[in-house]
């Protein structure tokens, strides 16, 4: 019914990149996983315990695994999770100190350095759209049938200039149905399925695992597949830290992608390691987690992939003027 994390070229390119990332590493910093910590070997690292600000999501599986696995402890750091309301309030948690790396989509990222409410710095990747993983979802007793019944209908996100917003509009812009007239209703995740059964939305953008929960409670079904046209393998989601904390902090910025390479590259390539991490942590169900679709997991941040997110987000007018990526991409280990 559902794919599994990345397929065919795509997955060996992404591997090959990780696992040369994590061969580099080993080689020049000491063996990654081992039980020292490559820098506090070097000199020590400035912070040993982060904080890091996150959503229960699918998205979060190399994350939890470099957690439950004991990465992070190898590389001589303590992290601390906290959990987050939206992708907004995590970057608003890193912004104001209280923790040290925020998780989010990427469009919070960009809108904060465009619209100059902060200096962000991207420090690691972390998934982006697959097929069948994001998708504009109805119901049986919507009027929308089809991708062109969005037109003038109540479709929800769950905030506007989010990648919810942004790649719905995107989706509905590449087949020409007018997203003037929309009618967005904001609703958080949780209760989007329940919404769509009472009428209070038409349709709505969910990524898993609720668009596999919303199958099972509300019989949802995919309007359009958001890995389609100008969406397909678009980036969805990074951690980011302000530029005054990297610039303070490289050895344990450094430390914290090493751990988060070795765990996306060990979600690549075991899927089995993946589904248990969701029903702990994203508090899934063992029958969802094996029916679900993954994101594209990744690490390494590529400014060129990138790009997409803020030049859509111009396009759609989110941000006034176009940003560089490679401005905000911090130095990444093993590179």
């Amino acid at each position: 019914m559902f794919g599994i994390v990345r397929s065919g070229g795509r997955f060996r390119a992404a591997l090959a990149v990780i696992a040369a990332a994590a061969v580099a590493t080993a080689t020049g910093c000491g063996a990654l996983g081992s039980g020292t910590s490559n820098a506090a070997a070097s000199g020590g690292l400035e912070k040993s315990a982060l904080k890091v600000s996150i959503l229960p999501t699918t998205d979060l599986a190399p994350f939890w695994l470099a957690q439950d696995s004991g990465y992070f402890e190898a590389e001589g750091l303590t992290v601390e999770s906290v959990i987050a309301a939206s992708g907004q309030a995590s970057l608003t948690k890193s912004i104001s100190g209280d923790v040290d790396i925020a998780f989010s989509t990427y469009p919070p990222f960009f809108t904060a350095r465009g619209t100059g409410a902060a200096d962000m710095q991207l420090v690691a990747d972390a998934t982006s759209v697959n097929a069948k993983s994001n998708a504009i979802v109805t119901v049986p007793n919507s009027p929308v049938k089809n991708v062109t019944d969005l037109a003038g209908k109540k479709i929800a996100i769950t905030a506007k200039n989010t990648a919810s917003d942004l790649l719905t509009r995107s989706v509905m812009q590449d087949h020409n149905v007018d997203f003037g007239k929309v009618n967005w209703v904001l609703i958080q995740l949780p209760n989007i399925a329940a919404a769509l059964q009472q009428g209070q939305a038409d349709a709505a953008y969910l990524p898993e695992p609720y668009i596999t929960q919303a199958a099972q409670t509300a019989g949802a079904i995919p309007v359009v597949d958001i890995n389609t046209g100008a969406t397909q393998d678009f980036p969805l989601t990074g951690y980011g830290a302000t530029r005054k904390w990297v610039q303070a902090n490289p050895k344990s910025l450094a430390a914290f992608q090493r751990a988060m390479q070795k765990a996306t590259h060990d979600t690549l390539i075991d899927r089995a390691k993946v589904e248990p991490l969701l029903v702990r942590f994203a508090k899934i169900d063992e029958d969802t987690a094996k029916l679900l679709t993954l994101p594209g997991y990744g690490s390494i941040l590529d400014a060129r992939r990138l790009q997409r997110v803020p030049d859509l987000l111009l396009q759609l007018g989110a941000i006034p003027s176009p940003i560089d990526v490679n401005s905000m991409i911090s130095p990444q280990a093993g590179k």
